[in-house]
């Protein structure tokens, strides 16, 4: 991958030689409508298994032969990437093959065509991307061990597009809008509520905040994932209504935060989580359920949690959890210094062997436990 506009004919040559000879050029939306290109195929009738989205091949009007040496591949690229570019400047078919790549980038579609943008954007150049697939003498692609050899004899860089996503949740803001306003509970007095919403998806999630009453100890948290059958119906399946108002009376003494994440079920939704309380009762335990389902065992994450934390400068915290890969999570993403807060489990004739399930399987820190 290479910043598009500064493109050289001795970095084609090299993409020409070891790649697949397929030059690509990943490109926004809008800047395919500027230029006048249509797709290969129409979204709708595109059946690529990876969902790759290919515009017409294109040549530069002007100064080309062929269009096929890496100096002619480098002034169609220059010519199509260049800001005040236009239609005319441009013919097709060609051998520069352009790509649409999705808004939001990698954070929309995790594909190399989004990773060839952001990657470009992130280093300060237009979001447009050079790429090509490195290919083994045999003709096969290169990977692996391969490729990272390959990669130390030419002083390049190996970056995965999980690693671009990675950076992105870290380090913008995830937020699109606001609303707040007070909120008073029974038995717990008032907080200010917030409903944040996702750039991304426009999903929404709560943020429940009340001052704190100890300036000289950090801020405490709660991140708690909803769970309806728990919180709202008071399920003994599991203890998430205990633990979540085990938090909501801990941050009303103290002062603090309670995020509540919009991601029922350990992220797989409450269909799916209804399927898997009926294998259950068939035997299965939680992560059996989620793996007969083809269904990732816990897919929560905490990149929104992580983003309005550092939007309020909040760095520094006491996290109500037993869960070690929350905080991990959390420090992935920009919380620097998190301390574990442990809470109570708590234990009925319904949710013992899940919350035995929970310590042996997704390796919570059960010490305290309440039997109800």
């Amino acid at each position: 991958i290479f910043p598009a506009e500064k493109i050289t004919p001795e970095v084609i040559n090299f993409m020409m030689r070891f790649g697949s000879g397929i030059i690509c050029l990943s490109l926004t939306e809008e800047k395919l409508k500027k230029l006048d290109l249509p797709l290969m195929v129409p979204a709708h009738e595109n059946t690529n298994h990876h969902g790759v989205t290919f515009a017409v091949s294109i040549e530069a009007k002007e100064g080309v032969s062929t269009g096929v040496s890496a100096i002619d591949r480098v002034k169609t690229i220059l010519a199509a990437v260049n800001q005040h570019a236009r239609p005319q400047d441009l013919v097709k078919p060609g051998h520069v093959f352009p790509l649409q790549a999705v808004n939001q980038g990698v954070l929309k579609r995790a594909g190399h065509t989004e990773g060839a943008m952001d990657l470009a954007w992130l280093s300060g150049f237009l979001p447009a991307g050079v790429l090509c697939e490195a290919m083994n003498p045999d003709g096969t692609m290169m990977r692996g061990k391969i490729l990272d050899a390959f990669a130390k004899e030419h002083q390049l860089l190996v970056l995965s597009v999980s690693d671009l996503i990675e950076y992105r949740l870290g380090k913008e803001n995830l937020i699109e809008e606001e609303a707040s306003a007070i909120l008073p509970l029974e038995n717990y007095g008032s907080f200010k509520i917030t409903v944040i919403k996702e750039k991304i998806n426009r999903k929404e999630h709560l943020v429940l905040t009340k001052e704190n009453k100890n300036s000289k100890l950090p801020l405490l948290v709660r991140i708690h994932s909803a769970c309806m059958t728990g919180d709202l119906f008071f399920s003994e399946r599991c203890d998430c209504n205990k633990q979540l108002h085990y938090s909501l009376k801990k941050i009303s003494e103290e002062g603090g935060m309670l995020i509540y994440l919009n991601q029922e079920g350990r992220g797989i939704g409450l269909f799916n989580k209804i399927k898997a309380y009926a294998l259950q009762e068939k035997g299965m335990d939680t992560v059996e359920a989620n793996q007969y389902l083809g269904l990732p065992v816990d897919l929560r994450e905490y990149s929104i949690a992580a983003s309005f934390l550092r939007n309020q400068q909040v760095y520094q915290l006491r996290l109500l959890t037993n869960n070690p890969a929350k905080i991990a999570d959390l420090k992935k993403y920009g919380i620097s210094d998190v301390k574990m807060e442990m809470m109570p489990s708590f234990l009925n004739e319904h949710n013992k062997h899940y919350l035995k399930i929970k310590k042996n399987k997704l390796h919570h820190f059960i010490q305290e436990v309440i039997n109800e």
